[in-house]
């Protein structure tokens, strides 16, 4: 039996040391239910192992094909460029291998599922009708990855009976967490459950609580609860694997509509046509701190 084209998992990459290994533990549970398939994981950034030590480890197992699929939620610089960048270059340390590359997974129904699941987690008396959602993305100099936590947002209001569902960011976009409750307060809300649009715990997550709690300790007007990251979740599992075959078949369809490689947007037009760079991560050459100053210029590229 031929053995199918190889999965590696593109994850971001974390300071974390359980967010990182939560990310290793997926794909290690994601090769233990398909046996049948060759599957790897590594980081573009912060954490061990580098992609390029991934697709090494496939190439040693024999591979010669492989789908690869980024870890991500949203669009931005990591899935646009950078894992783009660092797959261009894995096959030029690896001739003979062949690739194919996957989308983001995006607000899919299944994720906005285990969103509602882990707002019910907290909810507890409270009446649905009467709750504000403050949804929390990373953030990014990326507008069209900020609007697509927006159209997490507006998807996961639709339909499931909350008061309102709000939209903050925990770095690099406004408005930052402590806005984004003053907001929904200025709005009316009384109850509020801030929820974090991260897929595994982190640096990132844990700020989002801690501002969360800094912001209700000076506000009682307000009853403020923290929902859980989505976390290893059986539809996060069949969504990546849901990827992998799209790639297969070359049905991506990838949004270019608002990207800021493709379309001149305010403020970003000298990113349209912006060429493909390869650009080296620190983990490629040892253990250094990575800065997002890179985001701002011509260091990230667009494979379209």
């Amino acid at each position: 039996m031929t053995t199918p084209p190889a999965l590696l998992i593109a994850g971001h990459g974390t300071r974390d040391e359980a967010g990182a290994e939560a990310f290793r533990a997926f794909v290690r549970e994601l090769g233990r239910r398909h046996p049948e398939l060759p599957v790897a994981g590594g980081f573009i950034e912060l954490s061990p192992p580098p992609l390029g030590e991934a697709v090494t480890e496939l190439v040693e197992r024999g591979v010669q094909r492989f789908a690869a699929v980024p870890l991500m939620l949203v669009s931005a610089g990591h899935a646009k460029g950078d894992i783009p960048a660092a797959l261009a270059r894995e096959k030029e340390r690896h001739p003979g291998i062949s690739y194919t590359y996957g989308r983001p997974l995006g607000p899919h129904p299944s994720l906005l599922n285990v969103l509602e699941r882990r707002l019910a987690e907290v909810l507890g008396d409270w009446d649905r009708a009467e709750v504000t959602v403050l949804l929390v993305g990373r953030g990014s100099t990326d507008p069209d990855a900020n609007a697509e936590v927006h159209k997490a947002a507006r998807l996961l209001w639709e339909g499931r009976g909350f008061a309102g569902v709000e939209t903050a960011f925990v770095s690099l976009a406004a408005p930052d967490v402590p806005s984004g409750l003053e907001r929904c307060v200025r709005l009316g809300a009384r109850r509020i459950v801030v929820l974090p649009y991260f897929l595994f715990t982190g640096i990132l997550p844990d700020r989002v609580r801690e501002q969360t709690s800094a912001w209700a300790a000076g506000h009682p007007e307000a009853e403020v609860r923290s929902a859980e990251v989505i976390g290893p979740e059986p539809e996060l599992l069949d969504l990546v694997m849901e990827r992998y075959r799209e790639a297969l078949k070359g049905d991506l369809r990838m949004n270019c509509d608002s990207c800021v490689y493709r379309i001149a947007l305010p403020g970003f037009e000298d990113k349209v046509g912006m060429p493909q760079q390869p650009h080296f991560h620190p983990d490629d050459d040892g253990d250094h701190p990575h800065g997002h100053g890179h985001h701002h210029h011509g260091g990230h590229a667009h494979a379209h």
